[in-house]
């Protein structure tokens, strides 16, 4: 079986925009890999392995936040700022930046990195490619920045060592959606803070919400758009019903929070469901600890994940709506594929059915074995995976006590969750066919 996989993977033709994305996030990390093995990149003492620094590379540039050891222990700082550009070059796609360079330099990109750069943000139709890469770039350096100077005050006011260094590494770890913390216990001990609470909220759903949404409501302010993209309402419809209902039922079914006040209780489960949600993978309260079903909806939120052209992963909100879309178009009778009054594409709902089945099959494969390798709890396991493989980084406490095998498969679920299972599968096993003489059959379903 590897060898007939080795055989596909060598027919590749990596000259396609599609197929050269994997290619480059794997030269990413195996870049970070080799300069985090370096010994000025950890502190003395320190056991981290090659393997725990690969993870740790792999969690970076997929923007996941799992980590086998501990970012502020066992990294000095020059490990710290190389984790930091991984996260950076992760969470704004590994063609932006340099096609933001060539774009600025020249004044114009090439055919080959206008599909490189439009299949890596997923961007409909009708976007200026050119204008879309500079207001990415340009949202993100105001956003990190504005976040940085939001968290100083906190940091420095906590006694921390290098409030400057925290609060710049959280506002990108933030707004990327990665999740790593200089802390090892991530956000518990600001639990009651609201002003840290929200910052980071705020950092995380700009991040999760993607870079259309902005671009979209920058067009619309400045009155280049008479309205918002039917993407932009699906996106953000999406969050804030999944926000405010998640918050409700984990704040009511949560036993570890029950004792708290009322504004620490709400405030503490938006901001876990809000995790969930944007994939950022931090938290404030115990993951560990949770309840089976606390951690069951947090799972069914991971899952769902963040938006499209955005900093998170999972499914997307915009697969979720498609998939929601069509059986409510089978229910109603109707010919059509239909959200709030707009006509989906067939081709997308297609995309959408496949994205979902190549995810779960993906999900429940990664299940599987890694129950073979652990001897964890299940419910750990299931957790870890649907973490790993939407890029989330929330973890019942388990990473660190994975064997070489448990995280060799987190690496391979984290890998698929920044490409994208059904992008892997269309590099490895699409072909051009001629479909025009196959036979339509009716199949009962």
């Amino acid at each position: 079986m590897l060898t007939k996989l080795w055989q596909k993977v060598k027919k590749i033709d990596w000259k396609e925009p599609g197929k050269i994305v994997p290619a480059g996030y794997t030269l990413y990390i195996l870049l970070g890999t080799g300069l985090l093995l370096l010994p000025w990149s950890w502190r003395q003492g320190s056991s981290a392995s090659w393997l725990d620094h690969l993870f740790t590379a792999v969690s970076a540039v997929s923007t996941t936040g799992l980590c086998t050891v501990s970012t502020g222990g066992d990294y000095s700082f020059f490990g710290q700022l190389i984790i930091l550009i991984l996260i950076q070059a992760g969470g704004l796609g590994y063609m932006t930046f340099g096609s933001f360079v060539i774009l600025a330099v020249s004044g114009d990109i090439s055919s080959f990195r206008r599909g490189v750069a439009s299949s890596v943000l997923s961007m409909p139709k009708g976007f200026d490619l050119r204008r879309f890469l500079r207001s990415i770039v340009l949202f993100t350096l105001m956003i990190e920045t504005l976040g940085a100077v939001a968290l100083y005050p906190t940091f420095r006011a906590s006694g921390l060592p290098m409030p400057w260094w925290q609060a710049i590494f959280h506002s990108v770890s933030a707004f990327c959606t990665a999740g790593f913390s200089l802390l090892n216990n991530s956000f518990e001990g600001f639990r009651g803070n609201i002003w840290f609470n929200v910052v980071i909220i705020v950092l995380s759903y700009l991040g999760a919400v993607g870079f259309i949404v902005m671009n979209d409501w920058w067009e619309y302010l400045t009155g280049h758009k008479k309205g918002m993209t039917l993407t932009s309402k699906i996106i953000l419809w999406c969050t804030v019903i999944i926000s405010v209902g998640g918050t409700i039922l984990f704040a009511l079914d949560e036993p570890s929070i029950a004792q708290l006040p009322v504004s620490t209780k709400l405030t503490a489960s938006w901001f876990q469901v809000m995790t969930a949600s944007t994939t950022v993978g931090f938290n404030t309260i115990p993951v560990g600890a949770l309840s089976a079903s606390s951690l069951f909806l947090l799972t069914i939120v991971m899952i769902i994940g963040a938006s499209p052209s955005g900093t998170g992963g999972g499914l997307k909100t915009t697969c979720v709506t498609a998939l929601w879309a069509v059986m409510l178009g089978i229910l109603r009778r109707d010919p059509e594929i239909r959200f709030a009054g707009r006509v989906i594409p067939v081709a997308r709902v297609r995309t959408a059915v496949a994205s979902m089945m190549f995810y779960l099959l993906t999900l429940g494969i990664g299940i599987y074995l890694i129950a073979l390798t652990e001897k964890q709890p299940m419910t750990a396991l299931m957790f870890e995976c649907a973490s790993a493989l939407g890029t989330v980084g929330l973890s019942c406490g388990i990473t660190g006590m994975l064997s070489a095998s448990g995280k060799v498969l987190i690496i391979g679920l984290m890998f698929l969750g920044r490409i994208g299972p059904l992008a892997l599968g269309m590099v490895l096993f699409s072909k051009r066919q001629n479909f025009c003489s196959a036979v339509e059959e009716d199949v009962a379903i």
